[in-house]
């Protein structure tokens, strides 16, 4: 275990690091798990969209019913598997990934490097001028991330209306 002055946490407490062993059983999943795209199945929920799905799969297994089963068997759950997959995605669509936190920004980064530069030069001279720049830059960054409290209470406020509608 070792103390590491690199995570900046805007504590005066020093991160501790462990090294940890860890071995992992089965290595493959994870890279299959990588590219396999995920369809948005909460669209579902809207009788709409459930109803041009339905259409979808009725039409493309309507278009399966002449196919020759006697052929290998992997060949037709291939065709079966596709044809689904397909159909999901052209009416139910893939899963968005997470954008990014819309309150972080440039700015926002720079602050924070400001933060840390500012705590580098307190801890290789804590004089009072250091300290001083250290918690003036701790307050410019404060008022700063009112854009982080106003995002996360419309957050809230959203989650609340969501409550009351029982749309969750």
């Amino acid at each position: 275990m070792r103390s590491s002055r690199g995570f900046d946490c805007d504590t005066d407490h020093n991160l501790e690091i462990a090294k940890v062993r860890e071995k992992l059983a089965n290595g493959k999943q994870a890279t299959q798990r990588f590219d396999r795209q995920i369809c948005n199945l909460r669209k579902l929920n809207e009788p709409e969209v459930r109803e041009q799905y339905e259409i979808e799969i009725t039409n493309r297994f309507a278009a399966l019913e002449n196919l020759n089963y006697d052929e290998d068997v992997d060949r037709t759950w291939e065709i079966i598997k596709e044809n689904i997959q397909t159909s999901t995605k052209e009416s139910v669509g893939l899963h968005e990934l997470k954008q990014n936190i819309p309150w972080f920004d440039k700015e926002c980064l720079g602050f924070f490097d400001q933060r840390k530069q500012a705590k580098m030069q307190w801890i290789q001279d804590p004089s009072q001028s250091n300290v001083e720049n250290l918690n003036k830059v701790r307050r410019e960054f404060s008022r700063f991330s009112r854009k982080k409290k106003a995002y996360l209470k419309a957050k809230i406020e959203e989650l609340e209306i969501n409550s009351k509608i029982q749309n969750i």
